[in-house]
């Protein structure tokens, strides 16, 4: 039987699904924006957006069930994953590959009505576009290139960081914010014996 240890960095799709098949008891916490989750997410899966952790991760750590968390491809759950163990979480765990991944290994999901697109791709679409216009303005303006640098400069800073303030950014619009997270009631609902699958059937419509 597939189990989660204490020492488990990470979980592939393919062996959480058999893992809660057999341990109910495992929680998984979607770090996205609620209008990310929204349009498609794990069944059972609970919503706690990252830029919302940090004023739980106590809450959180007390959580006596162990915990996976899952973002579309690993990055902001690997930063959630610190701010657990910072707060003393010891079984707190990562999708490896995220959404991604479950997807990719046929895993199962609900979906929305609405269609949203991940973070990551806004974040391009809006750092494309900006160096782009800078590009573009420079040929009337020249110091408008600087733009574009400012841009190269934000996303190296990223990469070493490990940090996106755009996204952090984007994260706030009303389009990502959906109908919004009550994160009280989620972690009384995480706080319960009872895991939240019995919300969704196993091909994830609601009950």
């Amino acid at each position: 039987m597939t189990t989660i240890t204490s020492d488990t960095a990470s979980i592939d799709a393919v062996d959480l699904r058999t893992i809660r098949d057999s341990d109910p008891s495992v929680r998984i916490i979607d770090v996205r924006t609620p209008a990310e989750f929204e349009a498609v997410h794990i069944p059972g899966a609970y919503n706690i957006p990252l830029d919302t952790l940090g004023d739980h991760a106590h809450a959180v750590a007390r959580i006596d069930d162990p915990i996976v968390l899952v973002c579309r491809s690993g990055a902001r759950a690997t930063r959630a994953h610190e701010r657990l163990t910072a707060a003393g979480k010891r079984r707190v765990h990562l999708l490896s590959g995220g959404m991604d991944r479950w997807e990719a290994t046929g895993g199962n999901v609900a979906r929305g009505e609405v269609n949203r697109w991940a973070m990551d791709r806004q974040v391009r679409l809006v750092a494309g576009s900006i160096v782009l216009a800078g590009l573009a303005g420079s040929t009337v303006v020249p110091g408008v290139k600087w733009l574009a640098g400012g841009v190269g400069a934000g996303l190296t800073f990223s990469a070493v960081t490990n940090t996106c303030a755009m996204g952090t950014a984007l994260s706030k619009l009303p389009y990502n914010r959906g109908s919004g997270v009550d994160v009280d009631g989620v972690l009384a609902a995480l706080n319960r014996s009872v895991p939240n699958v019995a919300a969704e059937d196993e091909n994830g419509d609601r009950r």
